[in-house]
Order: structure tokens, then C-alpha cells, then sequence
């Protein structure tokens, strides 16, 4: 036998060759069904995790929603704050000017 020629192997006793056909067909089978019992777990484990990072964006988009409204309050009370301030301020200026309660500490002038 040369190498180029190819013999023939049966490998039932009886050479019932659709026997080892079928034995074949339901091997292809079994590793088919694993293959896709193997997805299925695959695409459920990738179900849930795409789940959960869903979940985990709607939440971060709720606390920066929250956050955002928070930081517009405090920018507005901020405003609020330093208006009031500026009205105070001026109200002291012109306290402090009309009366005689804040000017100078120079000692008068004793004239005899």
C-alpha cells in the first residue's frame, strides 16, 4: 500500500455501516445540544450582566440628575447670599457715614 491510496476500514463486524452512521448522527447531537446548553448559559450570564449594567447607568444617571438639581439650588442661594451681603454692606457704609459714632479717635483740642 502506497501512500497516496486510501483502504477502507469497517469498523462494525457484521459491516452494518448505518448503524455506525447513526452512532455518529447522535454523537453529533449530543455535542450540538451541549454547544447550545453552553450558549444558553453563556447568553444568560451575559443577560444578567448586561441587566445589572443597565441598572447600575440608570442609577449614575439618577444621582447625577440629583446632583445637578442640588448644585443649581446652591448656585441660586449662593446669589441670594451675596445680594443680601451687598445690601448690608452698603446699609453699613451708610450708617457708619451719618453718624458720629465711627469717625476719628484724634483727641480734640483743649483751647484755654
Amino acid at each position: 500500500m502506497s501512500g497516496s491510496e486510501l483502504e477502507s476500514v469497517h469498523l462494525s463486524s457484521d459491516g452494518d455501516d448505518g448503524e455506525l452512521a447513526k452512532s455518529y448522527a447522535a454523537s453529533d447531537q449530543i455535542e450540538q445540544n451541549f454547544d447550545n446548553d453552553s450558549d444558553n448559559e453563556v447568553n444568560a450570564d451575559e443577560e444578567e450582566e448586561k441587566q445589572r449594567l443597565i441598572q447600575q447607568v440608570l442609577e449614575l444617571q439618577n444621582t447625577l440628575d440629583d446632583l445637578s438639581t442640588r448644585v443649581d439650588s446652591v448656585k441660586e442661594e449662593n446669589m441670594k447670599l451675596k445680594s443680601e451681603n451687598q445690601v448690608l454692606g452698603q446699609y453699613i457704609e451708610n450708617l457708619m457715614s451719618a453718624g458720629n459714632v465711627f469717625q476719628s479717635t484724634e483727641p480734640k483740642s483743649k483751647t484755654k
